[in-house]
């Protein structure tokens, strides 16, 4: 079975980069961490649908995925208690949704459990799995982060939140292997079906992961191009339909524009000169420009 992992933001920055600068900025830091508490939170809702869809079948996945719902409740309330504790705020995070995008690439009504349980099956494993690693990749990158910075009390408390919820999301990413590996091994056309599903949901999260992120001059490009990207793991007669719910969306993106207006807005009030020096060639370069243009000075 293929192992697919989450790519780096636009083949340029890895989790370990972002973190780096996101722990020296308090407030982009307890925003991230309010990202992660939502995400935990919205994770208890979708799983909790999952289920419902499942109708009891078949028992063993309903009962791990309660387990998992348990799982990521906790992890939700850990978040939340350390943010308050923090004085921050816990309300829904600014900017762009990662989940809410994520949702919107999915297909959900490809399959239908009324119709074929077992491929609405490895679809949701498939799902759960990719974005279970990218958290993962992004709790690890946050601790390695965190040991590198001033060893503050309040940074000391932040990383040994996540050192407690980082353990149990290896652990759900090892149950998605073993779910899928089972799958795997009833017959070749379960085999084919799983990768399949795994290309799919891989480009889904990442054309999600990067619409969380990207902001700068013709994203919107280049969230077309991902989207087409998702549309060529699915089969050809699938595909004009797909694109065509979506594309509009994607193109006008009013939830893009409205996040490039709150973030140029902050970072005027925050340092006027910096918005100047560095917001401006970043929106207008990208951040591959950006990186290149660091590299060259350092």
């Amino acid at each position: 079975m293929t192992v697919s992992y989450p790519r780096k933001f636009q083949n340029v920055l890895g989790a370990r980069e972002i973190l780096k600068r996101v722990v020296c900025d308090r407030e982009i830091h307890l925003i991230t961490l309010n990202r992660y508490r939502y995400s935990e939170q919205r994770s208890c809702k979708d799983l909790t649908e999952v289920i419902e869809q499942l109708n009891g079948q078949p028992p063993e996945l309903v009962r791990d995925l309660s387990h998992h719902i348990s799982d990521e409740a906790r992890h939700a309330m850990w978040l939340t208690d350390l943010l308050i504790d923090l004085g921050s705020n816990v309300g829904t995070p600014p900017g762009i949704s990662y989940i809410d995008e994520f949702d919107r690439l999915l297909d959900k009504d490809t399959y239908d459990p009324k119709d074929n349980l077992e491929d609405s099956i490895i679809a949701g494993l498939a799902a759960i799995n990719i974005t279970e690693k990218r958290g993962c990749e992004y709790f690890s990158a946050h601790i390695h982060a965190l040991k590198q910075a001033p060893q503050t009390a309040e940074n000391i408390k932040i990383r040994e939140t996540i050192e407690k919820i980082l353990p149990e999301e290896v652990g759900h990413v090892r149950w998605g292997n073993r779910w899928l590996g089972e799958l795997v091994r009833k017959s070749p056309e379960h085999g084919q079906k799983v990768e399949q599903a795994k290309r799919k949901y891989t480009a889904i999260e990442q054309a999600a992961f990067e619409s969380g992120m990207d902001i700068t001059l013709g994203a919107e490009l280049r969230r077309v191009a991902k989207l087409v990207e998702v549309a060529n793991t699915m089969p050809v007669w699938q595909r004009p339909q797909y694109l065509m719910e979506r594309l509009p969306q994607t193109l006008l993106a009013p939830e893009l524009q409205f996040t490039r207006i709150q973030v140029a807005q902050k970072a005027w009030q925050r340092d006027p000169q910096a918005f100047m020096e560095k917001f401006v060639p970043m929106f207008l370069n990208g951040i591959q420009g950006t990186e290149i243009n660091r590299k060259k000075t350092t």
